[in-house]
């Protein structure tokens, strides 16, 4: 059997693929059309029922669940892992300048519409209009050019924009933490509900089978992971890793199901 199965470039969800593409691990006769996109070009794909397997923001999955079942393994889930909303210096003269006012004021750059990084902004900043969807990769260059006042960064972006000499307004990761004592669901793996529930239970247990595989020969940072990581160093590569992958990443368990569940109702009321 062939499926079709999508995720990011990015080193966490390589590092969690890497043994189950790339037949590192058994997968019997199960294979993979595998394609790679950023987050939201995979939630606009999944809305449109394209993948039968794929990675979506946690922010997406209200609209899809109809369709779509969440699978135990393969999610980023856990707390210090949030996106952040950073701005230039010159906007945070003073500490007025970082009030709800003056930040509902401002063109914020945001990492796609259907995105978990939206909601927790929205949520953070109910009242905040002005946006601008971009891809994530895009947003700390809109923010340095003045293209837009601020931007909320996702991925291996919060490794390095400082660097860029950019400044970090609110961690939206804590606003969550502190407001609802759970773990931040940002995204996770789902499986058409019309494929058979026998191979929906089995891939995902590849897909932990994959990670414990990826886990079992860390720090080494594998090829596949380094062929899509682009320009990022080594040290990045596992920064992003060790912030994203955990034991979340590995079996969501009950901790995670509340979480997600608590962000899909707090979505649908917001």
């Amino acid at each position: 059997m062939t499926f079709n199965l999508a995720f990011s470039p990015c080193p966490n969800d390589t590092f969690i693929f890497d043994a189950l593409v790339n037949q590192k691990i058994d997968t019997a006769d199960i294979r993979f059309n595998v394609y790679l996109e950023d987050v939201q070009t995979l939630n606009e794909w999944a809305l449109a029922g394209k993948m039968d397997f794929t990675k979506v923001s946690y922010g997406v999955w209200p609209k899809i669940s109809h369709a779509y079942q969440l699978l135990n393994s393969g999610s980023a889930l856990g707390k210090g892992v949030g996106p952040l909303l950073i701005t230039k210096p010159s906007h945070s003269n003073h500490d007025s300048k970082f009030s709800s006012e003056a930040v509902n004021a401002m063109t914020i750059a945001i990492p796609g519409e259907n995105t978990t990084a939206h909601l927790l902004f929205s949520l953070a900043y109910p009242k905040a209009t002005k946006k601008v969807f971009k891809v994530f990769h895009e947003i700390e260059t809109a923010v340095l050019n003045g293209e837009v006042d601020a931007g909320v960064i996702i991925h291996e972006n919060r490794f390095t924009y400082e660097a860029k000499g950019l400044i970090k307004i609110i961690d939206l990761g804590d606003y969550w933490e502190q407001t609802y004592q759970m773990p931040i669901p940002l995204g996770g793996i789902v499986a058409k509900k019309t494929i058979e529930p026998a191979s929906i239970q089995q891939i995902d247990a590849y897909i932990k089978q994959s990670i414990e595989y990826a886990f079992a020969n860390y720090p080494t940072i594998a090829p596949y992971v380094r062929a899509h990581a682009q320009e990022m160093s080594e040290a990045v590569m596992l920064q992003h890793i060790n912030l994203y992958v955990n034991q979340f990443s590995l079996d969501l368990g009950t901790a995670g199901h509340a979480a997600v569940e608590k962000l899909t109702t707090t979505q649908l009321h917001a």
